[in-house]
């Protein structure tokens, strides 16, 4: 469950870890096309409904939200801007809020919850605009809260920073695909240690 960094795993996910596990994502209506879960602004009015995919319940779910929280949006439209004085989609205290209401549901299903960090913003003024520092406070809020819930935290934003010239496009927010399979390979090993039916064979 997430944005569009998650859209770009998932199926490389899927693929890891093969008949260990069925990973379900929320797609659009029609079905084709998977679902950017966006902000806690959104996702705090859809979270029931994701809960509920194919039936539930999950016995994990793996989820992420902060990338479109930080971004920052025209005050009077709510429309994505370039501009570094706009405010953010959702301020700090708003994020961390709706993260905490949204965790809670979660939590409530009963299924195992693992938070991953928000990947980093790179450089150079990725449009709309995103400051790099703000993934850092957006994150160590998360993983506050996460800590104080007892929820599981996958490092994404850790392990992906010292590749992050390698494995992310230029002045973009998204990745390789490359990339993309790194980080599925980090998201699928968290999954897996979720339950011990999920850990993998050893070779």
């Amino acid at each position: 469950m997430g944005d569009s960094i998650s859209i770009g795993y998932t199926q490389r996910v899927r693929r890891a870890l093969g008949d260990e596990a069925v990973v379900v994502r929320p797609m659009r209506e029609d079905g084709a096309k998977a679902e950017n879960c966006a902000g806690t602004s959104y996702g705090k009015d859809h979270i029931q409904r994701w809960l509920d995919l194919e039936g539930g319940p999950f016995d994990v779910v793996h989820f992420n939200f902060g990338l479109h929280d930080l971004k920052r949006v025209n005050p009077d439209t709510r429309a994505n801007s370039n501009d570094p004085e706009a405010p953010n989609q959702a301020p700090l205290e708003v994020y961390a809020g709706q993260l905490r209401g949204i965790t809670c549901e979660l939590l409530e299903s009963d299924a195992t919850v693992i938070f991953a960090t928000t990947t980093p913003v790179p450089e150079g003024g990725v449009r709309p605009h995103r400051d790099p520092g703000d993934v850092l406070r957006y994150n160590a809020a998360a993983v506050a809260l996460m800590s104080e819930l007892g929820v599981e935290v996958n490092d994404l934003y850790a392990f992906i920073l010292p590749q992050l010239g390698e494995l992310q496009r230029p002045v973009n927010v998204h990745f390789t695909p490359d990339g993309s399979e790194a980080l599925a390979g980090e998201v699928a090993a968290a999954i897996r240690t979720a339950f011990p039916r999920f850990a993998a064979p050893k070779r």
